[in-house]
């Protein structure tokens, strides 16, 4: 495994060639550095665990351990920020480590970059990527290590790939960490370690020198690559092509650019040296036990083949042992085999037709009373619902040409929707919903009939469903201007939606959610607020819709949730740590749905090559910087509307709030934009004039691409920065 001459050891950690030490024994930049303490990276002068040459990894000890202690007699200390720096040809693996951190009320992150190209001495960085998770406990009791680390007193999160340069940090959450915590947790810790070799205790959440417990550092793992092309570009290459071996094959590597080699299937061997990948032979031990053979085994080149001597057989000799065959015996089974088979397939094809028939209408029957479809039908009866009708399945496969891909409206976590249109023309949308739990009929049914009830002129409809299918398929009114997130974010052919539009329908939107919200019978938390979501009609008047994630609470009551639902960037974080669901989730929701209308960025947005950045985060950042107007829509940054945008950023963090008892209600936030737009009615119209002609101006083809006016056009907002807003210290 190591060329000749080479030592193929360092204590008891095994050098494979690339890897090597001493001139002429190893590939750059794979030097090994041997002495009396171990073996290390030269490149890196980290220390070598192991070295697999067939998975492509390292295992080094990572010496980084970044610490923060804070105690009660007001000092502190910590160990700063080290960045553990990789050559071109390491990355951090992103499958076997995990960011880990220990300590309460504190976000710990991880900051990486990518090096590509240029071998050693051209590292550069390409980009910045980061991943981050939170901790929480009150007191030392809240703390179970059954749990693991899951987020009390200890987290864990996955990272990016294509990593060689990183550093862990960690900063307390305001509000949160307070002096209760800092008592019986002074100290915190962030480091990047094997997944595999973490064990959580929670001794460590209150210990005030962890990091000394492990003075060589943690386990971590390296994937390696022997170039950073891909293998197309490599085989090109001629002698510098690393897969050198007869009988051996490049792998492109997943973890960022580069390619390495593997010996082929059955060969066994080292793929980087000429003659390395030797021939497996199965036949002989201790092979034996990993390719199994009952019969004859003989040897290939790169495979076996298993056989039964003469007059035996099997059916597979691999795994089935061979026994003796009587020829006449085997003749007259085969002839009795065939002719049975014969008739029954005489027999079968004959009733088939009638099995068929009344197996359909069984089922349909079935699913019908499955999906609680004769408590429906006993409901209509008794004209409880008269506004909901039952389709057939008939029916609707006919409206949606058997619902064909090319009239699908969108899809969700929930089901997908076609535009579909009734024998008497009208043009609806059917949603076909996933999977749902037979244990849920009863409730299913009850939500079935209430949405049937609701009355909103901004909530969508429910028309009627289907439940002869195994899943039940809803029909609702169709609305044909698409959803909020493609009004806020398509790029405009002509002017930007005005301020008064967006509060218009935020306004709208909310209305709708608090009419939900106070239902006569059920309260209706929808579960799923966001842009998508909210659908626009022929009006452009707010619609809300898709209610696969709402729950019917009793009054006063929530939701305890055993599995998250919702869309990233728009769930509540009190949700997510409590489980609990509750009207003011949905404030929370639609809070970042006010953040798209007022900033024009989505809830998770990209500025510019770097990975996704959170709305939410960059707003209030922005905020207790003073500088919201660096974040808005210039579209809306008009003279003398710096007051409204303050008012309006001010309802946002509120609907942000980290605790939902700080929240407002949704018939709050629907109050105050309507009072706002009244306050501001007229100054909204002008705005709204003055920018249409200014585009107008601007763009004197329908037909011509948008382009922003000119800067002379905006003017800057010196004092919104510090409007109604209070800053967190």
């Amino acid at each position: 495994m190591t060329r000749p001459g080479g030592p193929d050891k360092c204590g008891n950690v095994s050098i494979p060639y690339p890897f090597g030490t001493g001139k002429g024994c190893f590939q750059e930049p794979f030097n090994v550095t041997c002495n009396e303490t171990g073996a290390y990276l030269a490149s890196t002068e980290v220390r070598v665990l192991e070295i697999n040459l067939t998975l492509g990894e390292v295992r080094v000890q990572n010496p980084h351990i970044s610490w923060n202690c804070n105690y009660t007699n007001g000092t502190n200390s910590s160990n700063g920020q080290d960045v553990l720096s990789l050559d071109p040809f390491h990355k951090v693996s992103n499958t076997k480590n995990k960011l880990t951190y220990i300590g309460c009320a504190e976000l710990a992150m991880i900051v990486g970059g990518g090096i590509v190209g240029g071998g050693i001495g051209r590292n550069q960085l390409e980009y910045l990527t980061a991943s981050s998770c939170f901790s929480y406990c009150t007191d030392a009791s809240s703390i179970d290590d059954s749990i693991g680390c899951v987020g009390i007193g200890c987290c864990q999160t996955s990272f990016a790939g294509n990593i060689s340069n990183f550093v862990t940090v960690t900063a307390p959450v305001p509000g949160i960490y307070n002096s209760t915590i800092q008592s019986f947790s002074p100290c915190s810790y962030s480091f990047v370690v094997e997944d595999d070799w973490f064990k959580f205790n929670h001794s460590y959440v209150n210990s005030t020198n962890f990091a000394s417990k492990y003075p060589d550092g943690v386990p971590l793992v390296l994937d390696w690559v022997v170039g950073n092309v891909s293998c197309s570009q490599a085989s090109t290459m001629g002698p510098q092509y690393a897969c050198q071996a007869m009988n051996s094959e490049c792998i492109d590597v997943s973890n960022g650019p580069g390619y390495r080699c593997n010996c082929s299937r059955g060969y066994e061997g080292n793929p980087y040296l000429q003659g390395g990948c030797q021939d497996i032979n199965e036949c002989e031990p201790p092979n034996q036990s990993l390719y199994p053979c009952k019969g004859i085994c003989r040897n290939t080149n790169g495979n076996y083949t298993c056989s039964c001597p003469s007059g035996f057989r099997s059916d597979d000799p691999k795994s089935i042992q061979c026994v003796r065959v009587n020829p006449n015996k085997a003749q007259n089974m085969a002839i009795g085999i065939s002719a049975s088979i014969l008739f029954l397939m005489v027999c079968i094809f004959a009733l088939y037709a009638e099995y068929q028939k009344r197996k359909l209408a069984k089922e349909k029957e079935r699913f019908f009373d499955q999906n609680g479809g004769q408590i429906l039908y006993n409901q209509i009866m008794s004209k409880q619902v008269d506004t909901l009708r039952i389709f057939t399945q008939e029916e609707l496969k006919k409206a949606t040409n058997d619902f064909d891909e090319s009239g699908e409206l969108g899809k969700g976590g929930h089901g997908t929707v076609y535009k579909g249109t009734l024998k008497d023309n009208s043009v609806v949308a059917v949603k076909r919903s996933k999977i749902m739990n037979v244990a849920e009929t009863d409730e299913f049914v009850q939500e079935i009939i209430i949405l049937s009830q609701t009355n909103h002129r901004n909530v969508v409809r429910l028309l009627g469903c289907c439940l002869e299918v195994e899943v039940p398929i809803l029909v609702y009114e169709f609305i044909p201007n698409g959803t909020l997130f493609e009004f806020i974010h398509r790029n405009y052919s002509s002017l930007p939606p005005s301020l008064d539009t967006r509060l218009r329908v935020a306004q709208e939107s909310a209305e709708a959610l608090a009419y939900l919200h106070l239902s006569m019978n059920r309260p209706i938390v929808h579960g799923d607020v966001k842009s998508m979501n909210i659908l626009l009609d022929d009006n452009y008047m707010a619609k809300v819709t898709d209610f696969g994630a709402s729950k019917m609470l009793p009054k006063d009551e929530v939701q305890f949730m055993t599995l998250v639902q919702g869309t990233v960037g728009y769930l509540d974080p009190e949700y997510l740590q409590e489980r609990q669901l509750t009207e003011k989730s949905d404030v929370y929701s639609f809070g970042v749905v006010l953040l798209e209308l007022i900033t024009g960025k989505t809830a998770i947005y990209h500025d510019g090559p770097k990975q996704g950045k959170s709305l939410v985060s960059s707003f209030l950042l922005a905020l207790r910087e003073r500088n919201l107007e660096g974040i808005l829509d210039a579209s809306i940054l008009h003279s003398g509307m710096e007051m409204l945008l303050g008012e309006v950023a001010e309802l946002g963090r509120m609907c942000l709030a980290a605790s939902g008892e700080d929240r407002p209600s949704m018939t709050e936030v629907a109050d105050k934009l309507k009072a706002l737009r009244s306050t501001w009615k007229e100054k909204l119209l002008m705005e709204h004039t003055v920018t249409e002609r200014s585009f107008v101006h601007l763009s004197p083809s329908a037909s011509a691409p948008w382009n922003p006016p000119s800067s002379s056009m905006y003017v800057t907002v010196p004092h919104m920065t510090g409007i109604g807003v209070e800053t967190p210290r």
